[in-house]
């Protein structure tokens, strides 16, 4: 759920218990792939091989990367605009602009 944050007034989600640890496993994943690109350049790799797990990495964050985002819009999106935020849509504008760099 996407909550204003008592202390500052900022946007936050909430995120059941089930759903963060998904997440932060699949970024502990990601995490180990890039110390073994960095592993594999110290080790002089063949650029191929670098390249090649280094797209692998970047596919992996990239799916993780949809992942929140569908979740956003199923939740945090559909909620707001049913609220009558509009300033959900603009929000959603900016960050596909973002997104599409």
């Amino acid at each position: 759920m996407n909550i204003d944050c008592k202390c500052c007034g900022e946007k936050i989600t909430e995120r059941q218990d089930e759903e963060k640890k998904k997440l932060l496993n699949r970024l502990s994943r990601i995490e180990g792939q890039i110390r073994g690109i960095k592993k594999m350049i110290e080790n002089d790799a063949y650029c191929v091989d670098v390249l090649t797990q280094t797209s692998a990495a970047s596919s992996a964050l990239n799916s993780f990367s949809r992942d929140v985002l569908t979740r956003h819009l199923k939740i945090c999106v559909v909620r707001d605009i049913k609220a009558d935020d509009e300033s959900a849509v603009e929000e959603l504008a900016e960050l596909v602009k973002k997104l599409m760099k």
